[in-house]
């Protein structure tokens, strides 16, 4: 009994201990936490931690195109392939949100010197019996000659009055050297400007601008940017006319899909670039 007692003795200290103990890291924990949030509201005041926690929702869902569009733009547009499929143009002519609509369409007519796009035909015809403003864009390949694919691209595309100009879409270098490159490209805008008498716009990523295409002779045609990491292309460059600003945008009438572009300007400016 006595040795039983003496146990017991031993067993209520060590518990006791172990009350004390466990008070002691709650506390701890109780004040940490209490240090936590009272710098959670130096740092973020209610309404700031409230737009900081809700600001990535925001960009998802505003304003009903499935991507953050840049503010202060009016004119928006989109640009199309045969990847994006049967396209229902009456659809996406009505697909507004937010007071804001697609305005104009870029649509693929051709690649290289022997590849045509087979939606382009279907897609230039109803998106201007749409009232959708419409351009027709080349996929340039720089192993190839600037003649024969402005041949091809000519054979196909006819711009009739209020169509945007031709684009010429260059986005690999290949293995030629970057003279060569900007000397091609030259060619095939000098061959567009000559036959469709109207300035053809040049497209291209941010990278190639800086890299091959901000120089002085390719000054005086309209730019078109594909940049998707800035929320403001102008910190970048004032150099431009069309933004294409994201890859994964959602409109009516398209499955899947769509690129997203604004334009630099209003509605009138779009129409002064078009064919008189």
């Amino acid at each position: 009994m006595r040795v039983r007692s003496f146990e017991g003795l031993i067993l209520f200290t060590v518990n006791m201990k172990k009350v004390k103990r466990n008070r002691l890291l709650i506390s701890g924990v109780s004040i940490a936490l209490l240090a936590f949030a009272i710098i959670a509201l130096v740092i973020f005041p209610p309404q700031k931690a409230k737009s900081f926690f809700t600001s990535s929702t925001k960009k998802a869902n505003l304003p009903g195109f499935g991507i953050w569009l840049p503010p202060d733009y009016e004119v928006h547009g989109i640009d199309v392939s045969r990847y994006q499929g049967n396209i229902s143009w009456s659809l996406v002519s009505e697909h507004t949100s937010h007071d804001i609509g697609i305005s104009f369409a870029f649509i693929k007519a051709s690649e290289g010197k022997t590849l045509r796009d087979n939606a382009f035909q279907k897609n230039w015809r109803e998106a201007k019996d749409n009232n959708m403003l419409r351009g027709a864009y080349h996929f340039f390949r720089p192993h190839l000659t600037a003649d024969e694919q402005f041949n091809l691209f000519k054979s196909i595309v006819k711009i009739g009055k209020e169509d945007l100009p031709p684009v010429l879409d260059v986005e690999i270098r290949g293995s030629i050297p970057p003279a060569q490159l900007r000397k091609k490209v030259k060619r095939w805008l000098v061959l567009s400007e000559k036959h469709y008498g109207v300035k053809p716009i040049l497209y291209t990523s941010y990278s190639f601008f800086k890299h091959y295409f901000n120089t002085k002779e390719f000054e005086e045609y309209p730019l078109w940017i594909a940049h998707y990491a800035t929320d403001d292309l102008n910190r970048l460059t004032k150099e431009w006319h069309f933004w294409q600003h994201n890859e994964s945008g959602r409109v009516k009438g398209i499955r899947g899909q769509v690129d997203f572009n604004v334009f630099k300007g209003d509605f009138n400016d779009l129409l002064k670039l078009c064919k008189k």
